[in-house]
């Protein structure tokens, strides 16, 4: 027998060191050649490092959290033969998932990976039986929901990958009776005295660091402004009902994209980076809309690229599939680079107000609110009306309040008259 020992690779891009965020395996397993051993995050992105060999795994060189120098001794690989004694470094990461400036479900970590890799966990039933002290994989998110249904996770069957449990396996749960219905109503007025804590590590801690850098470099300022977008949805029921079969299915931020595009024109100012040590804005004629997007590894900011040469269709099209990509993992680096203004929405959860903070360098990000019917007075009369809030967010250090407040004005307008959209 002998040992292949793998060392931290060479990820590139000048990397001198690398934050190990996950193990995919635990002094023991038995490993095949291509299978994922660990995690490990760059300023950009989160990447996986598989094995060169087939083997038993004897030693790992560092602690999840941990910051390990290029060349570090990451793995230890018992192999057979007399093995590779020669300490080499590991094979280039097959796989990039993006990092981004909600990522709770990201920080639990996976189990150990068997001899072979095998398929995600398949539920075959809503109910499984597992240790008293077994913590079962799944998101905070859906942690809540079992604690306020009050569902034991435990005794949950999920079927997510490696057997995370996910909102509808309570679902399935709760449809196979296996709840007590009055239990919610019990668990609201039972004592509890637990504690959970959750190391900051990964994209958690990545993400806190940009968030913490953004308000301390940047100096933030937000404007809110109300818009009637009742003449705009209305022409995007009419496009959809026309030409949705056949070029797909229009939101509403494909128009907010062209929105931007068209009064850009007249506040350059906006689209701009801002390198605060070489103290030099840089104002750019290419339009690259970041579009924050909520998954379950995290809030990542794909780049629509030059959304001044797109249609609606063009836009809705690229923004979908970013979206997608983004949400399964597959965005690569350039897909989430590179953006020269940030839009964000929550969609329907977009309540009346927010303060978004800002994507360095960038130095303005708009950010959508919820559409609600509401009477307003037009010409005289109370009728009702659809209305959204932008609250967009400003490098004051840039930026001028009356600007700020010029270029929000011109978005209005532009939405509230769609047609102007259209007009060069």
């Amino acid at each position: 027998m002998g040992t292949h020992v793998i060392k931290m690779p060479d990820i590139g891009e000048g990397i001198a060191e690398v934050e190990l965020s996950q193990w995919h395996v635990k002094v023991g397993d038995l490993v095949v050649e291509d299978q994922v051993l660990a995690d490990v995050m760059t300023d950009k992105a989160m990447v996986d490092i598989p094995s060169p060999v087939h083997g038993k795994v004897i030693a790992l060189g560092g602690q999840p959290g941990e910051v390990m120098a290029v060349g570090s001794v990451l793995i230890s690989i018992e192999v057979e033969g007399a093995g590779n004694l020669k300490e080499s470094a590991a094979p280039a990461p097959v796989k990039e998932a993006p990092v981004a400036p909600k990522v709770e479900a990201a920080l639990e970590s996976k189990p150990a990976v068997a001899a072979a890799p095998r398929p995600a966990a398949v539920c075959q039933g809503p109910m499984v039986a597992r240790e008293a002290d077994e913590r079962p994989l799944a998101s905070p998110a859906v942690r809540k929901h079992a604690l306020d249904l009050g569902i034991q996770l435990r005794l949950v069957r999920g079927s997510g990958p490696a057997g995370r449990v996910l909102h509808e396996d309570l679902e399935a749960y709760l449809a196979q009776g296996q709840s007590n219905a009055s239990a919610p109503a019990a668990a609201a007025y039972v004592q509890r005295n637990d504690e959970e804590q959750i190391q900051v590590i990964g994209m958690r801690r990545k993400i806190a660091q940009r968030m913490q850098d953004a308000t301390q470099r940047a100096a933030h300022f937000s404007y809110v402004e109300e818009i009637d977008v009742t003449a705009i949805e209305e022409l995007r029921a009419h496009l959809n009902e026309k030409h949705g079969a056949s070029r797909g299915k229009l939101t509403l931020l494909p128009f907010l994209v062209r929105a931007l595009v068209v009064a850009l024109r007249d506040f350059p100012q906006m689209n701009a980076r801002y390198d605060d040590e070489a103290q030099v804005i840089t104002r750019l004629g290419a339009v690259h809309v970041g579009v924050a997007t909520q998954s379950d590894v995290g809030l990542m900011v794909p780049v629509v690229r030059h959304a001044e040469a797109r249609s609606l269709w063009d836009s809705a099209a690229e923004i979908s599939r970013l979206a997608n990509a983004a949400r399964n993992g597959k965005a690569s680096r350039d897909e989430l680079s590179g953006s020269t203004i940030t839009l964000t929405s929550l969609g329907a959860l977009g309540g009346i107000v927010s303060t978004p903070v800002l994507n360095l360098p960038e130095v303005a990000i708009v950010g959508v609110n919820k559409i609600v019917e509401r009477p307003m007075v037009v010409k005289g009369q109370v009728v009702i009306r659809k209305m959204m809030n932008l609250s967009s967010s400003f490098d004051h250090r840039v930026v001028d309040g009356m600007d700020a407040a010029l270029f929000i004005q011109a978005i209005r307008g532009l939405l509230e008259q769609p047609a102007t959209l259209f007009v060069e």
